[in-house]
Order: C-alpha cells, then structure tokens, then sequence
C-alpha cells in the first residue's frame, strides 16, 4: 500500500508540523509514504491522507487538496471557523464564508455572517467560533477520520458524520539527552510553567490571578509563559492589575525552540495546561510535559477531561476556577511527594498509551481500513450505477435519492 500524507512539515512552525516530523520516520518503516508539498501533488497512491488543523496559512493548500481527492483526515481541531474563514473571506470568496454559516447554523448563522462582513459583528473566529464550529466543510469532503479523543468523536457523530472513526493517541515525543540551560533566574522555586501559544482560551487571566494567590505563601515562585502571543494577547496590563513585575515575578518568552522548550519544562515545578472553551484540541506541550514526569494542571473538559485522575490535577472552567487553580498549585508547591507521585503516573499513562511505535501501527491499521474502503466503494458505486442504467433510471429520478441515501447509511456515500 502507498499513501499520500499531506500535513505541515518543518521548517514550519506549528504544533502540526512538529506533530508531523515525529510520526513520520515511525509511520514510514510500516507503510510506503509520498509525502505531499503545496505544488507536487502525489499520483498513483492508495490513499490520501489529511492534516488538517485550524491555521488556514498552514492547512488551506491541504483542504484545497482534500476537496479534488477525498481520504481519511486527521482532525487536531474539532472548531474549523478560523480555517475557513481564511479559505472563504481571507480569498475574498464573502458567499462561500455566507453559505458555510448558513449549512452550520441556518438562517441565523447566515445573518451573523453578513453582520461580520459588514463589520458590524465583531469576527466570529476570534469570539463566539465554538458557537459555530464549521467542521461540516471538511467532514462532507473527509472518507474517514482520525481523532486523538472521545470527545471529538462524539461531536463528528453529533453532525451525522457516517465514516469511520479511529481514536488514536498523539504520539508522545522522545525525551531529549542534554538539554541546554533553561536560563531562569537562579533560587526561585516554585516555577510554575505554561508553555505553547498565549492565548486567552488558556485561561492566562485566571493563571495570574491564582499565581497571586501562591505568591502569598510561596514569594519566590516564578511563573513562566513560553510561547508566542496571539493577537489581542497583553500581559502588562495583568501585570499592573496585580502589581507583579514582569521578569522578576512573571517571565514571558515569545517562541523558544524544541530544545529549549524541554529545558524550561524540566525545571519547572508544576506544568499548567489550561483551556475553556476548548475547541477539541489535544496538547502536545501537555504530551511533553507528562513524558518529563512534570506535575501537570489541566481544565476538566475535552480531552484533557479523558485523562487519567491519577495522571494530571484537573480544575473545572466556571465561577469557582481561580480558587480551584489556586488551592491546587498551592497544594503541589508545598508538597514535594505528592508532585513525586503525580508526575510518575502521568509519565507513566503516557509511556504506556502514547507510545510512538504503538501510535504509528495504528495509523497503518487505519490507513489499510481506508484504502480497503476506497476500493470496495468504487466498486459498489460502479455497480450501483450500472444497474440504474440497466433498468433505465434518470440522474433526476427520485428512485435515486433512496439509493444515495442508503448508499451513505453504509458509510460509502459522498
């Protein structure tokens, strides 16, 4: 079997790309692999598969891709609307944006779409986009999916999506053998660490607000956050809430490079990964932070809410949040062998559940399923389309909806 593997690849910056360039030796040594570009287009393979995440720089060419040649996709995102509102209004194409929101949300979403157009709505991909999740436009094009949780699958069911479905873990990343020095000032302890993107859907404003909290039994903690900021993102202004100061109390790094990321989670004390609303993602900064034995913070929902309780501490996303965060990070900073403990479980689970060699057999087990698919639908429709004509059937007899519907009730449909 050969497949195209379409995907984001370094020198790219993204969690996909990263994602990507470690599964990709693995999955290679079990199935004969072309790797796709943005203008060399694979040919004569099995079948395709698709990476598609929610950054329409990194993805648009993959779902352009995905629409002339349908195959399994790797769903990292369930919320799409940031993907295609770059394929649709970032390409100048307002109708195909309006007619997206119409097929997610009726009437409505068709409204709220012009009211974005007109700038009389603030964008919706950076406001309300788990409200409107468009994942109906790569789910109508997509022959199967790969999903890395319950969660995500449960929500592609919700929209009638009729393929398979595979859950697979996200691979889990090799610890790295010396590590450069994580230049953090020296004697602060506890270090509290956040890494990846700075966005406000990782409760950053909650973060700070607990770290204030610990800062009142622990005045040497140091809180880090490692990752490059997202549009709307400013922390000086927390900072001055608070009264912390920026590199004495608080440390923000924009984007640091792998060896470097792994440094500053080794010498952090407690990992946080936090996320309200979720839009179906799985962390691979939290994957990492398990593999180094790191005490990790998570939000109970999605699929940080499917891992072990004896892996992570959970907060849940509501009123009570920042008490929550705060009376847990206050808990492992002044307990030394309950982060000893918390942290062996978690490296644990992950060694046993997200092991690479175990993650890229199942990725071959789902690439054979598809490609086996492919072939028995274009038969079945082959045969389904000889005998419509045999009995003298029209494209636009009625006699045929019946049959396309049952077709994909069989999961072999368009």
């Amino acid at each position: 079997m050969k497949a195209a593997y379409y995907s984001p690849l370094p020198p790219e910056r993204s969690g996909i790309s990263d994602y990507s360039a470690l599964l990709l030796p693995a999955l290679e040594r079990r199935v004969q692999i072309e790797v796709a570009r943005r203008r060399r287009r694979p040919r004569r393979v099995d079948v395709s598969l698709y990476h598609v995440g929610n950054d329409p720089e990194a993805h648009g060419w993959i779902v352009d891709a995905l629409r002339r040649e349908r195959g399994p996709v790797v769903l990292h995102d369930f919320v799409l609307h940031h993907l295609v509102a770059g394929l649709t209004i970032g390409r100048g194409d307002n109708d195909a944006y309006l007619d997206a929101m119409f097929r997610d949300s009726g009437v409505v979403g068709r409204l709220l779409a012009h009211g974005v157009i007109d700038g009389l709505v603030p964008p919706l991909w950076e406001t309300r986009a788990e409200r409107f999740p468009l994942t109906r436009e790569v789910l109508d094009h997509a022959s199967g999916l790969i999903v890395h949780s319950r969660y995500v699958a449960e929500r592609c069911r919700e929209m009638r999506f009729s393929g398979p479905i595979w859950q697979v873990p996200m691979p889990a990343w090799p610890k790295l053998g010396q590590l450069p020095p994580a230049e953090l000032p020296t004697g602060r302890r506890p270090v509290i660490g956040c890494f990846g993107y700075l966005t406000t859907t990782k409760r950053i404003p909650q973060l700070v607000e607990a770290f204030v909290g610990v800062r009142r039994e622990f005045p040497e903690a140091l809180l880090v956050l490692a990752g490059r900021p997202t549009p709307g993102f400013a922390l000086d202004p927390l900072l001055e809430q608070y009264g912390l100061r920026r590199d004495r109390d608080v440390m923000e790094l924009d984007y640091v490079d792998e060896a470097r990321l792994w440094a500053l989670m080794a010498e952090s004390d407690i990992c946080v990964n936090l996320r309200w609303p979720t839009m179906g993602e799985t962390s691979g900064t939290a994957i990492r932070a398990l593999s180094l034995g790191r005490p990790l913070v998570v939000s109970d929902i999605g699929w940080y809410a499917e891992l072990p309780d004896d892996a992570v501490a959970k907060v849940a996303a509501g009123p009570t949040e920042v008490e929550e965060l705060t009376q847990v990070l206050s808990g492992l900073s002044g307990d030394a062998e309950l982060r000893e403990r918390l942290g062996g479980s978690g490296e644990a689970y992950v060694r046993r559940e997200h092991d690479l060699g175990r993650v890229a057999e199942a990725y071959a087990a789902a690439l054979e399923e598809a490609a086996g698919r492919e072939l028995v639908r274009a038969d079945v429709l082959g045969e389904v389309s000889r005998a419509a004509s045999d009995v003298g059937l029209e494209p636009s007899s009625p006699e045929l909806s019946d049959v396309g519907r049952a077709v994909s009730e069989v999961g072999l449909g368009d």
